[in-house]
């Protein structure tokens, strides 16, 4: 899952000189970058909501935290096409210049967002104004399965410094599913139930490393929607470091956070001819399942 930039220098026998190789890098102006996948343990009684920005770097850093004017999540439950219920949970950066917003405790009522309510049909919508701009992202709340077990295996896959993970989970027969596993150390894994669907499955996962004996590692199963399935699909193969999924990748994926500000029809948000004015980042509330395994 990793990968590495690789600087070949050749040296030549005879020839007292080095050459200097100029490597291109990307270079753009920042860009807001949103954190915001929530994961929800439906047996907790609130969302744990955390929401964290960020400005992108060039390509040798990582991003800076910043903070925004306004950060506010509505949230609307639908009875077909008609809103019978509205909502608002307001953000607040607890720790001045952390970037992470949190819901508000000094708020005249409680902020939080309960997790009884997602057996109903509700829709969420980020509201951000950062710089005074505004950004506006929407997502629906996404169930998962649990993981019915994961062992240590004993096979390799291309060398003999390698771990291997075997994960066992059994697909809801009664919808469409996609996946994303959190594996730890910043490796991530998405798979959809197309050639599994209703049905037990079981797969390896290599870690090029060997653990020391009683390394604990968490194995996180999320439920996604297909839209966040490709953005995902797309992140890990760009991601070259070790710093996260949201870190400024190698090429600038667009997630589904988008800015509005001068927008004049809310319905088409593309409307405003302006191709390279976008933020970086993704809005999801997903239900998410782990596992410890604890290495031999």
């Amino acid at each position: 899952m990793k990968k590495y930039i690789y600087l070949l220098v050749f040296l030549v026998l005879n020839v007292a000189c080095e050459d200097v190789i100029d490597v291109e890098v990307p270079n753009e102006e920042p860009r807001l970058v949103v954190d915001a996948l929530i994961r929800v343990d439906i047996d907790e009684q609130f969302i744990p909501v955390e929401v964290k920005l960020s400005l992108s770097s060039d390509f040798f850093n990582n991003n800076t935290p910043t903070t925004a004017e306004s950060v506010v999540i509505l949230y609307e439950e639908y009875e077909g096409n008609r809103v019978i219920d509205t909502r608002f949970s307001n953000l607040a950066e607890l720790v001045p210049g952390s970037g992470i917003y949190t819901p508000d405790p000094n708020f005249d009522a409680d902020q939080r967002i309960p997790t009884n309510i997602l057996d109903r049909n509700w829709v969420f919508t980020l509201l951000i104004t950062h710089q005074g701009r505004r950004y506006l992202a929407t997502t629906k709340y996404v169930p998962a399965v649990p993981i019915d077990s994961v062992i240590q295996g004993d096979g390799t896959l291309f060398n003999d410094d390698e771990t291997e993970v075997i994960i066992t989970f059994t697909d809801d027969p009664d919808r469409d599913s996609f996946y994303l596993f959190d594996l730890s150390l910043s490796e991530f894994l998405v798979t959809e139930d197309k050639f599994y669907k209703g049905q037990q499955f079981s797969f390896s996962y290599f870690y090029d490393q060997i653990f020391e004996p009683n390394t604990e590692i968490e194995i996180r199963l999320m439920g996604v929607d297909q839209t966040f399935f490709n953005y995902m699909d797309l992140l890990i193969e760009q991601t070259t470091n070790d710093a996260g999924i949201f870190s400024t990748p190698v090429a600038t994926v667009r997630g589904n956070v988008f800015d509005i500000t001068d927008i004049d029809n809310i319905d088409l948000l593309d409307n405003v001819e302006q191709p390279d004015v976008f933020p970086l980042g993704y809005f999801a509330i997903v239900q998410e399942y782990k596992q410890i395994l604890i290495i031999q």
